[in-house]
């Protein structure tokens, strides 16, 4: 299943209830002590990583009425509640107006340990009376309900009560449907809450002032996993070992004793040789250590809290692994916390990759502008503080961005020569690549990774549907920019943004173009997109190079698709596809990018517009120096 909303209420600065729309990859952005915290806490305790405290109880609400709830999405099609027999959430009434399963877990917090006082579903349930609490009925009460309203359960098997419960709510003309909590921890709801257990998401938080040693727990756990892998592995062969061993040490041990009997037998007679073996596994300790003999603890806090974080990141894997868990959600509070800004960059990215894949989740808080920037506007739910101190949460829109720069600023510096707008952040990594590959090959270009570390280079992702804003934004700083935008349109239609493109060459000291081709990826070797997969075992082959307005992205996750035997393609939904596609996107801009080299971008681009690019950014920013 897949989080895809949380509602707190009562619960520490949130007493009336909040509510936050949660994605792939959501940004939780603001100030510090704003709340974004207490929505990760909020959800260590839902999904009983945490435990609620004392002072969880929200001062200015009802402590015995502190409510977490979470909405899932991609809920699972059948369930097993009894008997072995298939039943859904549809079918038991537990699926909210919209299709989802809402849960909510409810708290007495007016006590020194607060426990969970009810778990209920928020759902359109039947509320006729007689058929609005089937799901708390025991088997025979069920049967005597159906008796009571006159319902004939022949060829009902009455040992499923799933079927019983069916049968009764298939009778009544009018069920009286309404938005009810039906509860889920007794009898029926009991049954359908412990079999969505295994569905339920893994859920992992890295929190920001979290201890940094190598005897970590989240340290130590994945390592500890790692050394009983590689002892089952050569099991056969320890046995051998150990069997030697207790032969070897039987017989001496047998020898003294039979030697101590010629001299006292009485003494003799009371031992017996014994010889006990540990587990291997606990044989090893394990340390993480630089090239030189540094430990972790000794390193310093960036380092750290970079290698724990990964750390963290596979033990998360290692728990959904062990519970047969489909999905994982990362909750990472303040990813940046003692980076460089160049791992910020690097950190962000592999997070974003990381939510992209099958059943993974990402969740992080930031108060920091280039994070804030660096993310797609979709992605950010900006938490804001009312004078009355309410929190708004407000989901990713040009507003939210707007006030995201009001709040925290646009710019981390004023070492800027140059915005590069483009439409998404897989651009900017085809930008970099491009440009350290003819770097490699000797020419004269900007290096954008290296002049983006330096502050003097900043990568604007504008979203399609916000250009105007950025447009707009950026204005003020009286700074050269220079927009690429796709061109999706075939000529002779008009390049899909052409107000945008006319109105920044409008401006002083800026210019935009829409690429000839569809889009950046258009612009992608066959070859190199080939080559990049087959580092992962995957084969894919076309005929040739791509026409200038073939949906590579989707040709490409096409073939992978197929190449992966999978179902065919025109059977997937939309949200399966755009994933795929995503996932194309980002191994065509992060790998077969490197696979390119001068003479195949000379095929893919042969007017050099790439190459006009580059020496126009270089000759804006030269402008800003003289």
């Amino acid at each position: 299943m897949k989080l895809i909303g949380l509602t707190v209420e009562n619960f520490r600065c949130y007493a009336a209830p909040t509510s936050v729309r949660l994605g792939d990859l959501t940004a939780l952005v603001g100030r510090n002590d704003v709340g974004k915290s207490t929505l990760m806490d909020a959800l260590a305790i839902f999904f009983e990583v945490g435990k609620p405290d004392k002072d969880d109880a929200c001062k200015f609400g009802d402590p015995k009425q502190m409510r977490i709830t979470c909405e899932f999405g991609d809920i699972p099609s059948e369930l097993v509640v009894d008997t072995d027999f298939p039943t859904t959430l549809l079918a038991e009434s537990l699926l909210s107006p919209g299709g989802t399963l809402v849960v909510q877990k409810k708290y007495n917090g007016s006590i020194s340990t607060p426990s969970v006082t009810s778990i209920a579903a928020i759902a359109e349930h039947p509320t006729a009376t007689g058929y609005n609490d089937l799901l708390s009925l025991k088997k025979a009460d069920l049967a005597r309900r159906a008796g009571d309203l006159g319902v004939d359960l022949a060829g009902i098997d009455r040992r499923i009560n799933a079927l019983v419960r069916g049968a009764i709510w298939g009778s009544c003309a009018d069920l009286q449907k309404a938005e009810v909590a039906v509860p889920l921890d007794a009898e029926g709801g009991k049954q359908v809450w412990t079999a969505l257990q295994p569905y339920l998401p893994t859920f992992a938080l890295f929190k920001s002032d979290r201890a940094s040693t190598d005897q970590d727990a989240e340290a130590q756990d994945p390592l500890k996993a790692a050394i009983r892998e590689a002892v089952k592995a050569v099991e056969a062969d320890l046995q051998k070992v150990q069997d030697f061993v207790e032969a070897e040490v039987s017989k001496i041990a047998t020898a003294t004793v039979e030697k101590l009997r010629e001299m006292d037998p009485s003494v003799a007679e009371t031992l017996n040789p014994v010889v006990s073996t540990k587990k291997w596994d606990t044989l090893f300790s394990t340390s993480i250590t630089g090239d030189e003999g540094i430990p972790l603890n000794k390193r310093g806090s960036g380092v750290k809290r970079l290698i724990l974080l990964n750390f963290f990141r596979a033990k998360a894997e290692k728990d959904a692994s062990a519970k047969n868990s489909s999905s994982v959600i990362y909750a990472i509070e303040e990813p940046e916390t003692s980076q460089h800004p160049r791992n910020q960059r690097l950190l962000l990215n592999a997070l974003r990759d990381l939510s992209a894949g099958e059943g993974r989740q990402v969740i992080v808080t930031t108060h920091t502008p280039m994070l804030a920037r660096y993310l797609d506007e979709a992605d950010l739910r900006f938490i804001k503080q009312r004078d009355d101190g309410v929190r708004d949460i407000v989901e990713g829109a040009p507003a939210t961005s707007e006030n995201i720069a009001k709040s925290l600023g646009v710019l981390p510096d004023h070492n800027v020569k140059i915005f590069i707008g483009v439409e998404g952040p897989h651009d900017i990594t085809f930008l970099k690549g491009i440009a350290k590959l003819l770097i490699a090959s000797g020419e004269n270009v900007p290096d954008l990774e290296q002049l983006e570390l330096d502050g003097e280079l900043v990568f604007v992702p504008l979203g399609g549907s916000n250009l105007a804003l950025w447009a707009s934004r950026l204005a003020p700083f009286n700074r050269p920019e220079f927009h690429i935008c796709d061109r999706d349109n075939q000529p002779p239609s008009a390049p899909k943004y052409a107000a945008h493109l006319e109105a920044i060459n409008a401006r002083a000291v800026c210019q935009a173009v829409a690429t000839q081709k569809r889009e950046l990826e258009s612009y992608l070797h066959h070859e190199a997109i080939c080559e990049a997969y087959a580092q992962n075992q995957i084969a894919i082959t076309f005929p040739g190079l791509f026409a200038d307005f073939d949906d590579v992205p989707s040709m490409v996750a096409q073939a992978v698709h197929v190449a992966s035997g999978g179902a065919p393609w025109a059977t997937l939904d939309d949200e399966k596809r755009r994933k795929k596609e995503s996932s194309a996107k980002r191994q065509l801009n992060g790998v077969a990018v490197r696979q390119m080299t001068t003479a195949r971008l000379a095929q893919t681009d042969p007017n050099n517009e790439i190459r006009g690019w580059l020496a126009t950014i270089a000759e804006m920013m030269a402008g800003v120096e003289a």
